[in-house]
């Protein structure tokens, strides 16, 4: 079956989080990734935890399905070699801070000029203009600095980062889906794309109703635990063992809500008898809630909720979301056989296509796996033109 990115070569010159995870989704898709990493150390990723055997799993996580390859960008024969691959490629991914691609000689209107359907994608903290470009970027950094751990956690409680890189991951998707959109572009003009995708930007985007709560009304939002202030019920709820999530937004869920506690009378009660009115009477009505949900297990509770329709789920962990049959059944728990780490289980690709394979293809390379290969096979170097480059060190320190 064929991948919907088949044929489609991406230049992956990234480090860490963001950059490996915007062309991990893209190899998943089917392109060709080939990662570009500095000698000797290689992608700051390798180094971690947890791991198996001699791998980080984290990296493996990142950059399954990918080749590699070494340059010394600080040398021109390593810079010669970039240019070389870029003018076989369709995408070349970046994450350093900017600038940086003009100083070594690689920017996008010095590849343009060399392939002009090229589309590049800079992934940076603050983007690749104002006043805070030249800043690095990291997903806590940028929480903060963006307002979302402004907005995270209890009122009387310090503000919080998410338990994840929430904004790393999700960079990684907007880079994804843009350069995707910059491909189907070029199939109509022809020409290539410079795209520019800052984490700072990303995380903007995710305050959602947050910004314009403050744009429209002056409104500061500020930390409301897991309680959405404008819908009530809407919050965690103790039980005997855990939490449960429960979320009523509207008059029908809210009365499944008192069908399923027995007490469907309490969907008349004038204080509870509309969304406003439930809002302003939250506590009581978390008292009223918790009062039940204490009674019971999670285990006991979700098929009370979800025998009502009423949306409502365990607050799981880890190893409760692993060992979920859902997720086995959507193919999320994929075996990988990795070299020097043996066999790892890691995640499956989030999207399910029907007429395209999406899957994972393969495990992380080891670091400079694929020099020889890249000036063989993709540059067309005869063995003894690859010799003199891995001899030039122009690939990291020539072998002994």
């Amino acid at each position: 079956m064929r991948s919907m990115l088949e044929g489609v070569r991406v230049i992956d010159f990234t480090n860490t989080v963001a950059g490996p995870g915007c062309t991990f989704f893209l190899s998943d898709m089917g392109a060709d990734v080939i990662k570009v990493e500095k000698p000797v150390r290689g992608d700051d990723a390798r180094l971690f935890p947890p791991y198996q055997g001699s791998m980080s799993v984290s990296f493996v996580v990142l950059n399954h399905g990918k080749r590699g390859i070494t340059l010394d960008l600080k040398s021109p024969e390593g810079v010669a070699l970039f240019k070389e691959l870029a003018a076989v490629s369709d995408v070349v991914v970046e994450n350093y801070t900017p600038g940086t691609m003009a100083k070594l000689g690689i920017d996008y209107e010095t590849l343009k000029a060399i392939n002009p359907r090229l589309v590049m994608c800079s992934i940076s903290g603050y983007g690749q203009f104002g006043p805070l470009s030249p800043l690095p970027g990291y997903d806590a950094v940028i929480q903060a600095m963006a307002g979302l751990m402004s907005t995270t956690g209890f009122p009387d409680g310090p503000p919080l980062r998410t338990g994840t890189l929430i904004v790393d991951i999700t960079t990684a998707i907007f880079a994804a889906f843009s350069i995707a959109a910059a491909l189907f572009a070029r199939e109509v003009t022809g020409e290539g794309e410079y795209l520019d995708v800052s984490m700072y930007d990303v995380a903007i985007n995710q305050l959602e109703a947050k910004f314009v709560d403050y744009t429209v009304t002056g409104n500061i939002p500020g930390r409301t635990g897991n309680r959405y202030p404008y819908v009530t019920p809407f919050d965690t709820f103790s039980t005997k063992d855990s939490y449960v999530l429960i979320i009523c937004a509207g008059d029908g869920p809210f009365e499944n809500l008192c069908k399923a506690m027995g007490k469907p009378e309490l969907a008349k009660d004038e204080r509870f008898s509309d969304v406003m009115k439930r809002n302003e009477h939250e506590p009581e009505l978390k008292k009223i809630i918790e009062e039940w949900s204490t009674r019971f297990t999670n285990e006991e509770i979700i098929p009370l909720l979800m025998e009502q329709g009423v949306p409502a789920a365990p607050v799981n962990n880890v190893k409760q979301v692993v060992e979920n049959p859902h997720t086995a059944a959507r193919g999320m728990l994929v075996e990988l056989d990795q070299p020097n780490a043996g066999k790892l289980t890691i995640f499956g690709p989030a999207v399910k296509a029907t007429n395209s394979e999406v899957k994972v293809r393969g495990p992380a390379p080891a670091l400079g796996e694929h020099n020889r290969w890249f000036l063989e096979e993709l540059l067309g170097k005869s063995s003894t033109e690859a010799d003199q480059v891995i001899a030039s060190g122009a690939m990291g320190p020539p072998p002994a």
